[in-house]
């Protein structure tokens, strides 16, 4: 169990990384317009209203990536209990997704896939990491 929650941990971890990352390349991909603070609710607010559908479904891959990645790193730690930790990793992100919706102002469609894909995607990610053949233990 304990080897389990620390694979979920890393695959967080790891699912924030890649998440920054990407935030960090999509900064490049579609810079920030004039007189936009990132500390500022409001400039946020701002900023997500009037973002093209690029940069939208730029995060929303972010987010999706996020829980593939993080899911697989989890089920490759986690040996007993692969697609549980990976689920936990996506369940995560799932929390973190709502959050954000409910803070900031998302378009329906972004969160509604924001929550609806990193769980499917951390299910198949636990699939990718299992090795063929391996016995999964029971329990």
């Amino acid at each position: 169990m304990i080897r389990t929650t620390l694979a979920v941990l890393l695959g967080l971890v790891v699912a924030l990384a890649t998440m920054l990352l990407l935030e960090y390349l999509g900064m490049s991909l579609f810079p920030l317009p004039p007189g936009i603070r990132l500390d500022n609710e409001d400039d946020l607010a701002r900023l997500i209203l009037s973002a093209s559908i690029g940069k939208k479904l730029w995060v929303l891959a972010g987010w999706t990536l996020a829980a593939f990645i993080g899911g697989w790193v989890a089920a490759r730690v986690s040996q007993r209990h692969r697609t549980g930790a990976a689920l936990a990793v996506g369940v995560l992100i799932v929390g973190g997704v709502a959050l954000n919706a409910l803070l900031l102002p998302h378009p329906a469609w972004m969160t509604v896939a924001g929550v609806l894909l990193p769980l499917p995607v951390a299910w198949c990610a636990a699939r990718l990491a299992t090795p063929r053949g391996a016995v999964v233990p029971a329990g």
